[in-house]
């Protein structure tokens, strides 16, 4: 017996060396070259980067992990428990290895031997941690080896919480979220700690496989895994049974997030998106999680996106009806439903106007066409609303008037179609709503013209609204600051500017005459001339830029200088290379609408220089400011201090560009512009506003750019490749309407604000069209601002230039009226 007990004590002791040695050949075999564990100590993981509106709302997300970090304290018990019960209930106990979980597993794996299936792991989180940030997803022994040796290292370099946030941060959880925080917003669209149980366990109840608990494709799967979990919950004591019954009674529901970005701003974001890009790098954009806040105002762009589209859809439709999207032949219409309506539902129009619906013509007669849209819907298309498209002729002009449906469309036809409800007619001289029957349809065409508007603080330079074309979805290329385009005459208030700050006056009489310039041998003369093609004799510098007068124009710029309007251009950031031609003086130099609009900024702030912005802030992720727009020292803004004590004042830091008397001259003579000249489509608005249209030869480019006293505005409109957009289309026609509708809406509810006149101004009645001081009798008396000392007396000399030889324009004459 003695010697039995003998010899099984040696065997005992030879098995325990033999698996002792065996375990020390396994961490020296597997333990050699693993990754650096340590590295987690400083591990920051892949976050999304966040932009927000100026009014605090999400605005869209950039990541290539949709992942929120929130450290292990800010997470929720309740949800720490769930993960724990699901996937590691000892994690608080074992070394990093669960050894009886191990056995289990191998158990099973050995009864599953020849039989096809996965083998079943026994992985602790801290395993999960080895292996999801320092290993492979390799399904091995060699694997599992390594982890486990990595899992006894983490524990023993690592606190349990720390190894717990890393886990909760890194996990995928399906729906494209990384993280509890993420999934929480994905699922539920609630913060953490607005969870419920039975969410927090659906949460605990993924980590396993997400996409075996989709709750959508498989919803009964994931309510059983999820009411397992609630069950592990009350075994681990985590949840009492009053609460385990009502959360397994609680439907699962999901509550995935609206788009935030409700805002139609998708030219705003994706500038804002290139300038963190540019700025910080790919890495730190997508994922560095970065808190952007912008600059727009919601509200604004909203209405900047509604006015631009009516603006171009306005100006397309009185140009005509290019045809059908697509025709399906009759064979084709007479298919199966399922195969047209299939090529309908493919037929792409602009995400922007979710309203047009592309709809295939069944049948036209002389008063109408019957449609049919993607999902069966049925309707008509009544003639009322064909009468507009008109054949589109070449040089953008129409055929004749439409009296049948069947001159616009015909069986087989794919168009874009709206629901109306309602038409207008005019009774006794007044419009009358009536209504259309039920099933009612418009047709609708996506514009080949586009465009722009910016919208800016003119005392900051935050941009509160950027539309860059008609639609997002269809282009990326932004009109407002990618196109450079000539502005025309939109450019004229630089040179009346500069020659403001030179001593002329608003009233300083200039000769409207021929104007002649030799460009040299072999060349033809220059020969700039007025969109009236006629002359006018002396007037006043007010009435040029009114009247958008060119030969003024190049006798003023003649006069002063063009070195001088070149500087001009140059401080107020227009065009910075322009050559000192006097063909630029009428907007031949390129520009873009977003440095345009700043210009004009410029000249309603009072002459102060501003730098255009998309962007307020930029915060690091650990909450840390590393980018501000405003860069003013405020040492008294401090919130937590506030009481009620009066508002600290920030000096004006702010370069001054030219003389604020001349720059209130120049806003009273764009008013003038408004009231009387080639804007005053927009006076009937009844406002204060002030602004500028601009042409192009031909007609190739359109502008508008005007403000309020605290609104800077500015409006493009052309074709993406340069061609006249008609022979009677100009900035009055095709971009004033859009700066209208724009003001109309964004400023109803605020109180009409004057112009602010800055000290040492004179207001002087004068008889506008002569410029000299108003007499008794006079009707056409306005007052004008003057300097001091420049108040006509009189004996004021006729501005008349000189007729140049050899001065080449070389590059057209830029803008016409």
């Amino acid at each position: 017996m003695v010697r039995f007990l003998t010899v099984t004590l040696i065997l005992l002791v030879l098995v325990a060396l033999a698996g002792a040695g065996g375990g020390l050949w396994v961490f020296y075999h597997y333990g050699r070259g693993l990754p650096d564990y340590r590295q987690l100590a400083e591990y920051e993981p892949p976050v999304t980067t966040r932009v927000h509106a100026g009014d605090g709302r999400l605005l869209i997300e950039y990541a290539k992990e949709k992942r929120v970090f929130v450290p292990i304290e800010s997470i929720p018990k309740r949800v720490v428990q769930a993960v724990l019960s699901a996937e590691d209930k000892d994690f608080y106990v074992h070394p990093g290895v669960n050894f009886l979980s191990v056995a289990r597993a191998a158990v099973t794996n050995l009864r599953n031997l020849g039989s096809n299936r996965r083998p079943v792991g026994a992985s602790t989180i801290t395993q999960q941690v080895a292996k999801n940030f320092l290993l492979t997803n390799e399904v091995s022994i060699t694997r599992k080896a390594k982890e486990a040796i990595l899992a006894f290292r983490i524990e023993r370099t690592f606190s349990k919480q720390r190894i717990l946030e890393l886990y909760l941060n890194e996990i995928y959880l399906g729906f494209g979220a990384y993280g509890v925080a993420a999934a929480s917003q994905a699922y539920f669209d609630k913060a953490l700690n607005e969870l419920t149980i039975a969410e927090a366990a659906f949460l605990g109840a993924l980590p396993k496989a997400p996409a075996n608990y989709h709750p959508y494709r498989h919803p009964q799967a994931a309510k059983e895994r999820r009411d397992w979990v609630i069950g592990r919950m009350l075994e681990d004591g985590a949840i009492s049974a009053d609460q385990a019954a009502e959360a397994r009674a609680t439907p699962l529901t999901i509550r995935q997030p609206t788009r935030e970005a409700d805002v139609d701003a998708g030219h705003f974001t994706e500038e804002v998106r290139r300038e963190i890009a540019e700025r910080y790098g790919e890495n730190a954009l997508y994922q560095g999680g970065l808190l952007v806040r912008s600059t727009v105002n919601p509200k604004l762009q909203d209405i900047a996106a509604r006015a631009v589209r009516d603006g171009l859809i306005a100006y397309d439709r009185r140009h005509g009806w290019r045809g059908p999207m697509a025709h399906l032949e009759p064979a084709a219409a007479g298919a199966p439903a399922a195969d047209w309506r299939a090529r309908l539902a493919a037929t792409h129009l602009p995400a922007e106007v979710p309203a047009w619906k592309p709809a295939l013509v069944t049948r036209v007669d002389g008063e109408s066409a019957a449609v049919m849209l993607a999902d069966g819907a049925e309707g008509t298309i009544p003639l009322r609303e064909l009468r507009w498209a008109r054949e589109q002729l070449g040089n953008q002009t129409r055929g004749p008037r439409i009296r049948a449906a069947t001159e616009v469309l015909k069986p087989g036809d794919v168009v874009a179609v709206e629901a109306v409800s309602e038409y207008t007619v005019t009774d006794k001289g007044e419009e009358v709503a009536k209504e259309y029957p039920a099933g009612t349809y418009a047709l609708r065409q996506v514009p080949e013209i586009d465009g722009g508007l910016v919208a800016m603080d003119p005392h900051t330079g935050r941009v509160l609204a950027m539309v860059g074309g008609f639609s997002f979805d269809l282009s990326k290329f932004n009109r407002a600051t990618q196109a450079k385009r000539q502005p025309g005459s939109a450019f004229k208030p630089i040179v009346y500017l500069a020659a403001l700050d030179k001593g002329f006056t608003p009233a300083t009489r200039i000769l409207d005459a021929p104007f002649v310039i030799d460009q040299g041998p072999g060349l033809p003369k220059w020969r700039p001339a007025n969109y009236t093609k006629k002359f006018y004799g002396p007037s006043t510098m007010r009435l040029g830029i009114e009247k958008s007068r060119n030969l003024m124009t190049v006798r003023l710029a003649q006069t002063i200088g063009m070195e001088t309007v070149v500087d001009y251009a140059r401080r107020f950031g227009v065009v910075t290379d322009m050559p000192e031609t006097l063909s630029m003086a009428l907007g031949a130099g390129e520009t873009t609408l977003l440095d345009l609009t700043t210009a004009y900024a410029m000249i309603v702030n009072g002459g102060k220089k501003i730098t255009p912005t998309l962007i307020d802030r930029v915060q690091d992720r650990t909450g840390a400011t590393v980018f501000r727009h405003d860069l003013r020292a405020c040492p008294q803004c401090r919130a937590e201090a506030w009481n009620n004590q009066p508002v600290p004042i920030i000096p004006d830091t702010r370069e001054q560009v030219t003389d604020p008397a001349s720059a209130y001259q120049m806003v009273s003579m764009l008013n003038g512009v408004v009231q009387r000249g080639t804007g005053r489509r927009i006076r009937s608005l009844g406002i204060p506003l002030a602004g500028k249209t601009g042409t192009t030869n031909d007609s190739n480019d359109t502008w508008f750019i005007g403000f309020s006293p605290d609104l800077a505005v500015g409006v493009f409109a052309g074709f993406d490749t340069p061609r006249s957009l008609g022979k009677l289309e100009q900035g009055a026609s095709v971009a004033a309407p859009i700066f209208k509708e724009f003001m109309h809406d964004a400023l109803a509810d605020k109180p009409a604000v004057p112009f602010r006149i800055p000290p040492g101004i004179r207001l002087v009645r004068i008889d506008a069209a002569t410029g000299r001081l108003a007499q008794t009798g006079d009707r056409d008396v306005i007052l004008e601002a003057f300097k001091p000392g420049t108040v006509p007396t009189g004996n004021e000399e006729i501005l008349e230039g000189v007729v140049a030889t050899g001065g080449a324009p070389t590059s057209g004459t830029g803008g016409l009226y």
